[in-house]
């Protein structure tokens, strides 16, 4: 615990023009913890070089063991209050109270009460704490590669790159995957406007020459045990010790059948753009009916576009109609039929891959142009050439053999020598069109292969593949923007189209970024700190199992298998695998497990250091607000950096996640007389991603026992409610604490404890 503090508060940001800074740093000095804080000093600017060395000075000379620092957010200027191995806590003076400051004319020293309450909870917090003592083993380094494909190779050479050793494991005989079949790419580099090599061969030989890299092909991973740093993987019957994965398995093409209102499996000339590469790739484009070169060849992109009448609900299956869906009836015309699907997998998946489908679409018409005498007619709905691919197209519409119009196609109906006819309305003519065609090319979808295959089979209690969630349609569930290449697996990193439709180039950028994640993770473990979002946190979830009663609870609610159970029902903990979330310490009725700088007592503490007053009328209500750090807490400081302000009434409290939130910190704040707790964290749900997974589902369940605990000490439930916010949604954080206030706080009084 840290017994010796330094207090420093700072006047700079505006904080000194609305608060009397000395004044607070005497309230410190001579308060109710004057004997834990020798050092209580003010500075200007304690940001400054100046300011920093001070404390430093301080610390050296005072012995202190822990700093603590009351000026601005803990989520800016990290790296200045920093002071080695002393402990330091930030108390938010400048966002949580100053900025946002929402003034009540009919209370008086509304802000100086807000901040002592804050500076009280900082010194409480801090003294609570303990310097956690990593759990460190010794790790593997190894860094085993799952496909090798185009996307496998490059990931593979850029460990290799970095001094790890790497395992390639493919399952097909040769290396390559998909790229194999690919007869050349859309343009890769600068100037980009000509196709190139896809320089696959070059790429083969690089890693198969790299002594860092041992490949297996014809090789299946059978089963991964452990956890990050200290795997055991089977492959092939051999165990291969491993540090952490990339998942690089590529996509397989979708099921055609769902292109049968297209013509598809009907008419021999009309095919796919997978079937269309491999004739390319294999000794040129040849028509399937009689072998013969195309003298024009139709591509039609956006399917799902011209399927919007598909009810894709109903699994039943049923002949396609003879002609696609029209549109909403306008003309007096009969409704079409409706196409039902099987399934919606493939179908969907089909719109994915719109970008992929346009670049495709121009590379093969120029593919169709090596012939000098022959046409290519591409149909769009959107064409989507983002960046610097806007180039290749305008080289497309330059050249006088192409021909690119918006348009919907009505249908496809087969001529006279195998030729097709294509009726499309709604094009940049503005007139109803039908063109003569010797082929037609469809849009593959791209459906990773984790659609169909567990793939990792893990051995976690979790089962063999990753959690299934419907809104992914089967891609690794690695979130697309906030931070790629994770999955719901530690140590575990996806790459390539396995995780989303790209192409060869951002390929080749994700190999290299989940390369990075996984060295970064296998040099994490060996040092005992966390990998993500909390990265390079040392410490680890502590358990008396003495007290332990072998509920279960904290082993089947933890989201990433950081905890499995012997035969009695005690949790065995698989430390590298933990993301240091809290969700165990939030599940654990009998409050036996917590970290030594994250506990039940140092939170319970903190919140009883709230001053609440007797009287709503004369002191006003007390809220709690128990925001997530990686959500809420980002929220309401980016509303206060934008000039928001709130009510004076609340206390804020950062908490790792809301899945961390245990019991007793509720009834601690309700047998004080708070007023009103508002749990404010991220939205959960399949839509939504967050590196902890389950913590705010997790949390929602359980205020179902917080209910009934509430109920018991007859307090109204209603008091403790969640509300959900995404990092970006700053501007409603002031809304939600205002229908808590009046929809709450007002509706039901004053606490019933209040005053006692």
């Amino acid at each position: 615990m840290a017994e010796k503090l330094g207090v420093y508060i700072c006047g700079g940001c505006d904080i000194a023009k609305s608060l009397d800074v000395e004044g607070l740093a005497e309230f410190v000095k001579n308060g109710r913890h004057q004997s834990l804080c020798p050092v209580v000093k003010t500075n200007s600017v304690l940001c400054s070089p100046e300011g920093k060395a001070e404390i430093e000075a301080d610390i050296e000379a005072e012995g202190l063991d822990g700093v603590v620092v009351c000026a601005c957010s803990p989520r800016v200027k990290w790296d200045v209050f920093e002071f080695g191995a002393t402990q330091v806590n930030r108390v938010n003076l400048r966002e949580q109270c100053v900025w946002t400051f929402s003034d009540d004319p009919d209370k008086e020293n509304l802000l100086d009460s807000m901040a002592k309450d804050y500076v009280n909870m900082g010194i409480v917090y801090l003294n609570k704490s303990s310097v956690p003592e990593p759990e460190v083993e010794k790790c593997s380094e190894t860094i085993m590669v799952l496909g090798g494909g185009f996307t496998g190779l490059n990931a593979a050479l850029e460990v290799a790159k970095a001094g790890k050793d790497v395992v390639l494991v493919e399952k097909e005989a040769e290396l390559g995957g998909k790229a194999r079949d690919m007869y050349k790419s859309f343009p890769l580099t600068y100037p980009h406007t000509a196709l190139q090599e896809t320089g696959l061969d070059k790429l083969v030989a690089a890693v198969n020459s790299n002594d860092k890299i041992t490949v297996k092909t014809s090789a299946t991973l059978e089963k991964l045990h452990g956890a990050p740093g200290q795997y055991t993987a089977l492959v092939n019957g051999e165990e291969l010790s491993i540090g952490a994965v990339i998942l690089a398995t590529g996509w397989e093409p979708g099921n055609s059948k769902y292109l049968a209102p297209l013509g598809y499996g009907q008419f021999k000339n009309v095919v796919t753009t997978s079937e269309f590469e491999k004739m390319a790739k294999n000794g040129g484009i040849k028509r399937p009916s009689d072998s013969k070169a195309p003298k024009s060849v139709a591509f039609i992109l956006d399917v799902e576009k011209f399927m919007a009448d598909v009810d894709y609900s109903q699994r039943a299956v049923c002949e396609p109609p003879e002609e696609l869906p029209c549109d909403e009836n306008k003309d007096g015309e009969e409704e079409c039929e409706t196409f039902v699907y099987e399934d919606k997998e493939s179908a969907r998946h089909l719109a994915y891959s719109s970008e992929i489908s346009s670049l495709v679409a121009l590379k093969q018409a120029a593919y169709v142009r090596e012939d000098p005498e022959a046409m290519a007619y591409v149909f769009y709905d959107h064409m989507m050439v983002p960046g610097v691919n806007e180039r290749f197209y305008k080289v497309a519409q330059d050249d006088p053999g192409v021909m690119l119009s918006k348009a919907r196609i009505t249908s496809i109906k087969e001529g006279s020598g195998g030729s097709l006819v294509i009726s499309a309305k709604n094009t940049l003519l503005g007139e109803n069109v039908e063109i003569l065609a010797d082929m037609v090319v469809l849009p593959t979808a791209i459906v990773p292969v984790t659609a169909h295959e567990p793939t990792m089979n893990f051995d976690y209690r979790q089962g063999p593949a990753f959690p299934d969630l419907e809104l992914f349609d089967g891609f690794a569930d690695s979130n697309y923007i906030c931070f790629p290449y994770e999955t719901r697996r530690t140590g575990v990193y996806a790459a390539g189209c396995v995780r989303q439709p790209m192409p060869m180039n951002l390929a080749q950028d994700d190999a290299a970024g989940a390369a990075l994640k996984a060295i970064q993770c296998v040099v994490s473990a060996d040092h005992g700190v966390a990998v993500h979002p909390r990265s390079g946190d040392r410490s680890y979830p502590v358990f008396n199992f003495v007290r332990c009663t072998q509920c279960k609870r904290c082993t089947e609610e933890c989201p990433f298998g950081a905890l499995d159970a012997d035969e009695k029902g005690t949790p065995m903990p698989n430390p590298t695998r933990c993301r240091r979330c809290g969700t165990c310490m939030g599940a654990c009725p009998e409050r036996v497990i917590g970290f030594d700088d994250y506990n039940i007592d140092q939170m319970g503490s903190a919140i009883k250091q709230v001053q609440v007053p007797d009287n709503m009328d004369e002191g006003g209500p007390r809220v709690i607000i128990l925001a997530c750090e990686n959500d809420a807490y980002p929220a309401l400081d980016m509303a206060a950096f934008r000039g928001h302000s709130w009510s004076p009434y609340v206390r804020v409290l950062p908490v790792r996640c809301l899945g961390s939130v245990n019991a007793i910190w509720v009834a601690d704040a309700m047998s004080k007389g708070v007023d009103g707790v508002m749990l404010l964290g991220c939205k959960y749900g399949d839509d939504y991603q967050c590196h902890f997974m389950k913590g705010s589902e997790l949390c929602n369940r359980r205020k179902e026992n917080i209910a009934e605990s509430l109920n018991r000490l007859g307090v109204e439930p209603e008091r403790v409610e969640q509300y959900e916010v995404a990092i970006d949604e700053y501007d409603k954080v002031p809304g939600m604490i205002e229908d808590f206030m009046t929809n709450v706080v007002a509706k039901f009084g004053p606490n019933p404890f209040k005053g006692y």
